[in-house]
């Protein structure tokens, strides 16, 4: 019997929907909106009504209606911490990302999205799930120590993607379950992360605040010339300086890569200069998350839109090849992760967890 699975993933000015069959994806597509659009819109979850319509109308002109789908799975908000897989999405859920969630987000409306069209659109037996939160936390407890007892180092990143390819790498390259291995991967875009994956646990996390530079922020900067600057911006503008105006944007006013490379390639020395420093980050990264697995690495993994590039990626591996071999899996496949991860529910190879905000304060 075929499972008929939507996957809904809300982006800062669009919603990628993808149908699939089983975990085999039989079409996707993106509906887009201006900055002018979602700024009508105070908070990000005021948003829901046109992003719900949008979608419904569209999976009419596909010709699904009731009965069609028997699982909705969207992309997981900002919630406490908590741990990895599916959530079924209940009042709970909803409640917490409409009123209290860690950052506003987009992905905030994934639930709510995936409930409403489960609930239109699906058998009487669907439900709505959400798969592996930005803030799904695995870390070990040394690891959350940062050097000042005010802080405490949280696991936010790019959670869905990174466990998405360590499951992939395991299955088709390594030859065993994502259960079985170590890995390091690096997801470099916009916005960079990095993590460490142990048996099938994620137990360390370098956010887009702390290690490598991206397109769009800053990475770790040294304190001593920060704290000086919070004195002469404000504190909207120095968040926009370190997540919107950082990275290869503070060097080059774009953070469009691929015009960077081209740079680089016609002899621009400051392009050669900034996307090798890139590539050196990355790799300093990934030397670092290597300690914590003990050197016991099977794959480092470069995954995101910036793994695109040949000129990076060949860089990175320049400088970690020694430590284990490198896969290239430019881009995101977070659609196809959703859906993987809703059937593994449906087969019973997973089962969800049910969020209660309580006992994760």
């Amino acid at each position: 019997m075929t499972d008929h699975i939507l996957a809904i993933n809300p982006g800062a000015t669009s919603t990628k929907i993808g149908y699939f069959e089983d975990d085999v994806l039989q079409w996707k597509h993106e509906l887009t909106y201006s900055y002018e659009k979602v700024a009508e819109y105070q908070t990000i979850m005021e948003q829901y009504g046109f992003r719900y319509q949008d979608i419904a109308d569209y999976l009419t002109t596909k010709n699904l209606s009731a009965g069609s789908l028997d699982a909705v799975v969207g992309r997981g908000g900002l919630l406490p911490p908590v741990d990895a897989g599916a959530y079924l999405v209940n009042d709970a859920i909803m409640d917490c990302l409409k009123n209290r969630p860690i950052l506003e987000h987009a992905s905030n409306l994934g639930a709510s999205l995936a409930k409403g069209i489960s609930e239109k659109f699906g058998t009487l037996e669907c439900q709505a799930y959400i798969y592996d939160p930005v803030t799904v936390d695995q870390m070990e407890d040394v690891a959350r120590i940062s050097g000042l007892a005010l802080i405490e180092r949280k696991s936010i990143g790019h959670v869905l993607n990174m466990r998405a390819v360590c499951m992939k790498v395991a299955e088709d390259e390594l030859k065993k379950p994502y259960e079985e291995s170590n890995f390091v991967v690096a997801h470099v875009g916009g916005g960079s992360s990095a993590s460490a994956h142990q048996k099938g646990r994620m137990i360390d996390l370098i956010s887009d605040d702390e290690g490598l530079f991206s397109a769009e922020r800053t990475g770790g900067l040294p304190l001593k010339e920060v704290i000086p600057l919070c004195y002469s911006y404000s504190r909207q503008e120095m968040t926009d300086l370190t997540r919107k105006k950082g990275g290869l944007v503070s060097y080059f006013g774009t953070n469009d890569a691929r015009a960077i490379e081209k740079k680089a390639q016609q002899g621009d020395a400051k392009a050669k200069i900034v996307l090798e420093a890139m590539a050196y980050q990355i790799a300093k990264t990934i030397g670092e998350l290597a300690t914590v697995l003990y050197g016991k690495v099977d794959g480092i993994i470069l995954t995101g839109g910036l793994a695109h590039s040949a000129r990076i990626t060949e860089l990175v591996k320049e400088r970690t090849s020694f430590l284990a071999p490198v896969y290239i899996v430019p881009g995101e496949e977070e659609l196809t992760a959703l859906a993987k991860g809703a059937r593994r529910v449906l087969t019973g190879q997973e089962k969800a967890n049910i969020f209660r905000e309580l006992a994760y304060n």
